[in-house]
């Protein structure tokens, strides 16, 4: 007589193979600790050479922030203010008019003088620690292939994201979380193959948390225990020991090890995850000063996971896409207004605990958007601009960056990138050189080639390290 188990006997087995199985599986409770160690793909791995920082807090404005209303004053908008675009109007998805000066008052802040937008007045107050890279450019003026080369290094699907390649790249700093985590209210464009790890292993994937509100059982909820630790770590054990018996006639099954990783890392994270993710436990004017918003509890969690060792935060401003402003620029006064305090408290914490020298914070978007107003059939207002893939800018601070700069710069009127062209390519491989990584060495074998985060391009921005 044959049986099935599902996942783990063979049907060809009779009912005494299946029980010397399983009993060869009670045998193996003593030693699952030790194969769990020697096997764990989270621990700390080599650097190519000394890193200046350890980890990395991404902030995406998803949508398409507009560059020349917040990081990229152009005083020629002004001056051409109505008037039609030398050389004819923006090449863009939709039709656009006439130039358009921004609405928003810059100001030069801090000692670097650098300008910005009097809707992004905290940032702007801490405006010497960053870095402006004012001549961002991508290939293609569509939310989802800007946000895979954003986020993956290539326009289409199926490629690892820059945090499964730190995963894969320098492992993690703690076990008991995960050391890739995404934060999001709702549910950017494209979703989670943002932070897939692709061909990676499994188990390199960002750990998505929908960051609604401040219970942590509710942001968490699968992590709360209702057994008894003892029972539990029992149980796990026999699983374990199931699991691998049944991983050892599949090797390379991503999937079944990942599945076994993710169970041990929920059984630890029933202790710190918890404390980790509980905003309340701040202090009421810190919770103040981030703001009870979306973005501001994601960046107030982004800074206690970061203080508790977690290699990557990933956190997108809110769903689908609010920063994109075909119709009205004037709703990114509303929405700077959200990330601007989240953004500086988040940045002034990380300066105070000392941690700032060691953490990338990444201040990014997309593409920008035009400096010509948009005036498709399909707009009721005219005072939005399109997507712009040939300029925009990306702020970075910390980790080795040298603060108190603007590095490039787009034509005049903010359209092209046209001093010092920074693609996507050349900041990862920027961000991976300051975390100790060679990116032209960071790879790994799929299909018969080897990968790389930056495929075969990308140039270390060495003027904008400290």
């Amino acid at each position: 007589m044959s049986i099935r188990i599902p996942g783990f006997v063979d049907p060809r087995w009779t009912r005494r193979e299946a029980l010397s199985r399983m009993a060869s599986g009670f045998g193996l409770l003593g030693l699952s600790g030790m194969l769990a160690a020697e096997s764990n793909p989270f621990a700390p791995k080599p650097t190519h050479f000394p890193a200046k920082a350890k980890r990395v807090i991404y902030l995406v404005m998803n949508g398409g922030m507009s560059h020349v209303d917040t990081l990229d004053y152009k005083p020629a908008l002004t001056r051409y203010n109505g008037k039609p675009m030398p050389g004819g109007p923006p090449k863009t998805e939709r039709s656009t008019g006439n130039l358009f000066q921004s609405p928003f008052t810059f100001r030069k802040c801090g000692q670097s003088g650098i300008e910005v937008s009097e809707i992004f007045p905290k940032v702007g107050s801490l405006i010497d620690d960053f870095c402006v890279i004012r001549s961002m450019w991508t290939e293609v003026p569509n939310h989802e292939p800007s946000l895979f080369m954003f986020n993956t290094g290539a326009i289409q699907p199926g490629r690892p994201s820059l945090g499964s390649w730190l995963m894969y790249g320098l492992g993690s700093e703690n076990r008991d979380l995960p050391g890739f985590v995404v934060l999001c209210p709702g549910m950017p464009v494209v979703g989670a193959p943002l932070w897939s790890s692709a061909f990676l292993p499994a188990v390199f994937q960002g750990t998505f948390i929908k960051n609604t509100g401040t219970d942590p059982y509710e942001l968490i909820r699968n992590v709360q225990a209702r057994t008894p630790r003892e029972a539990q770590r029992r149980q796990l054990d026999l699983l374990t020991a199931l699991n691998r018996e049944h991983l050892a006639g599949r090797t390379g099954d991503s999937q079944l090890e990942a599945s076994i990783e993710a169970m041990e890392t929920a059984f630890r994270m029933q202790v710190e995850a918890p404390d980790a993710f509980d905003i309340r436990k701040e202090t009421p004017e810190t919770l103040a000063r981030y703001g009870d918003t979306g973005i501001g509890r994601s960046c107030l969690l982004a800074r206690r996971l970061a203080e508790r060792g977690v290699r990557m935060v990933q956190v997108y401003f809110g769903n689908s896409q609010p920063w994109d402003s075909h119709e009205d620029i004037f709703v990114q006064k509303r929405l700077a207004a959200q990330a601007d305090p989240a953004v500086a408290s988040l940045v002034q914490d990380l300066k105070d605990r000392d941690m700032l020298r060691e953490t990338l914070v990444v201040l990014g978007t997309e593409f920008g958007r035009t400096p010509a107003v948009e005036n498709g059939s399909n707009t009721k207002l005219h005072f939005g601009r399109d997507h712009n893939s040939y300029g925009y800018s990306v702020a970075v601070a910390g980790g080795g960056i040298k603060g108190g700069i603007a590095y490039g710069a787009t034509d005049e009127f903010g359209y092209r990138a046209a001093e010092d062209p920074v693609h996507p390519h050349d900041l990862n491989a920027t961000l991976l050189h300051l975390l100790g990584l060679d990116h032209t060495r960071l790879t790994y074998h799929y299909s018969g080639r080897d990968f790389r985060l930056t495929d075969v391009h990308g140039e270390v921005l060495h003027r904008i390290l400290a």
